[in-house]
């Protein structure tokens, strides 16, 4: 994009802020913010947000990288992560809510996915049964070549709008994002 998507200002907020006052909006705690590139400048962008920053030196490699920094920094009692993406700034605390509504591994319901229009989105909340196979993954695909290896533990939660499908990934995508109503 020549510039770091995350630090966008969307509404006077920068696209990390919006995404990660959603995450506080939500009862997932605590709340891990792995920086990346421009470490420094994502972290005054969250000033004064209730966070634990875990920086991910090797960010360059991929998303499992920083999955796995953030998996690293998780409290040894957590029963499982939701994990999130800095570039989804229209998921609300109500869609991560829902997820964890839904949550119950006693139930095979482990792994908690949004869909909408029968396409599978972010966030996902994965139990802590998973943590050891996501510590093992490399590469820019992150955790989902793992829903494909553990289907039967899929629940899906259906959303009405497609938030939980937009990332901003284009110069073009985020022009939209800033003119369109939210």
């Amino acid at each position: 994009m020549g510039a770091n998507k995350l630090l966008a200002r969307i509404d006077d907020r920068a696209m990390i802020r919006m995404t990660v006052e959603a995450m506080l909006a939500s009862a997932a705690r605590p709340v891990i913010v792995v920086t990346g590139h421009e470490r420094e400048r994502v972290e005054a962008a969250l000033t004064g947000l209730d966070v634990h920053f875990v920086h991910n030196p090797a960010y360059a490699s991929g998303l499992a990288s920083s999955l796995k920094a953030g998996l690293a920094d998780m409290p040894g009692d957590a029963d499982g992560v939701v994990v999130g993406l800095g570039d989804m700034p229209l998921v609300a605390g109500r869609h991560i809510n829902r997820l964890i509504a839904a949550f119950s591994p006693a139930e095979k319901r482990s792994i908690i996915v949004p869909v909408h229009a029968g396409e599978r989105g972010n966030p996902v909340l994965w139990s802590r049964a998973y943590f050891a196979e996501m510590l093992a993954l490399d590469g820019d695909r992150g955790a989902k070549g793992l829903m494909e290896a553990h289907e039967d533990h899929i629940a899906e939660v259906q959303v009405r709008s497609d938030v939980v499908l937009a990332d901003f990934d284009t110069p073009e995508a985020l022009a939209r994002l800033k003119t369109s109503p939210q």
